[in-house]
């Protein structure tokens, strides 16, 4: 398992926003040792997620610097209230 804490975040595309939180790259040696195989599209890793008692299965997207995105879907923004700007702890488990 995998804890973290990071902001939320929003990227506004043409095509609508995405919220995230990130996981750094010196948190994210665990998830590329234990990935050495061949991964999915776009490099992403299927992990299950949890903010507090909020648990979802996901993938996460690697980024150029080493770390990673998780995608944070409005229901889960909902039910843990969150909103972008906020600090957040998550824990991570490869799937």
């Amino acid at each position: 398992m995998i804890t973290v804490t990071s902001a939320l975040c929003v990227w506004n595309g043409e095509k609508g926003s995405w919220h995230f939180l990130t996981v750094p790259a010196d948190q994210a040696v665990e998830i590329r040792l234990a990935t050495i195989s061949p991964r999915t599209g776009f490099g992403s890793v299927r992990v299950e997620a949890a903010i507090g008692d909020v648990r979802w299965r996901t993938s996460i997207f690697p980024q150029k610097e080493g770390g990673y995105l998780l995608p944070v879907k409005a229901d889960v923004r909902r039910r843990t209230e969150i909103r972008p700007g906020d600090e957040v702890t998550f824990t991570l488990d490869l799937v």
